[in-house]
């Protein structure tokens, strides 16, 4: 029997569609803008069920706005009525808290997501035309945001992650992190943060794939580095 989503007045046949409505919501206002009063209903509803709903209202919220946090990306800002404000986000309202594999994974991702800006700002700077390049699958020329890193398989980035885990025995339970908005994480000891940047630099075959490709599905059965990787 399928599961609806619930948030105050609201009701959607998946997660995906509620992500999809908040998301529009948060896209449809610009920086510092304040939410109208049925977006501020909708959005507060959605952060009663954030799993910390009572320390992040406080004692109430007199307005939500649209703020940044890192790499510019776009959240919600409830303002208290004490003039205190928290940053939220409205993917783990809907999600709820992660699991330890998916919170180990994404901080991961997190820890070397520089390193793959550098690698697709190094393909730019020597081979783009006009500002584009040509997708390593397709070979359609494309603008930067177009274009994705991908973990060519069948290192993809899950099977690094598994086996980094496993090469070196981590207990999921007790990895600590330090949080700085909700769901984006960075590990306390900054070792084990380098250790998996130096796994990731040795196991990843990168390609700059095209958003809409199916991507890597070509090479299911390749390993080794070819001529076309990108390395970090």
């Amino acid at each position: 029997m399928k599961k609806w989503v619930k948030i105050g007045q609201l009701h959607f046949d998946y997660k995906k569609d509620a992500i999809a409505h908040f998301k529009e919501i948060l896209n449809s206002y610009e920086l510092k803008e304040t939410l109208d009063e049925e977006d501020f209903n909708d959005v507060l509803s959605l952060l009663k069920i954030h799993p910390n709903s009572k320390e992040k209202i406080g004692a109430g919220i007199k307005e939500i706005q649209v703020d940044t946090i890192r790499f510019k990306t776009k959240c919600f800002n409830a303002i208290r009525v004490d003039s205190s404000c928290e940053i939220f986000s409205y993917i783990k309202c809907i999600n709820g808290t992660l699991a330890p594999l998916t919170k180990f994974s994404k901080t991961c991702r997190d820890v070397i997501s520089e390193d793959l800006r550098l690698v697709k700002l190094s393909f730019f700077k020597g081979n783009s035309k006009e500002g584009r390049v040509k997708c390593q699958e397709t070979g359609i020329l494309s603008f930067w945001g177009e274009l994705n890193i991908d973990h060519r398989q069948p290192n993809t980035f899950s099977v690094i992650v598994d086996r980094f885990i496993e090469f070196h025995n981590i207990d999921l339970s007790a990895v600590e992190y330090i949080e700085s908005i909700d769901n984006i994480y960075s590990f306390k000891d900054e070792a084990l943060s380098e250790k998996f940047r130096k796994y990731h630099k040795e196991k990843a075959n990168l390609r700059l794939v095209r958003k809409d490709r199916n991507l890597g599905r070509s090479h299911l059965a390749r390993n080794k580095r070819q001529k076309k990787d990108l390395i970090i």
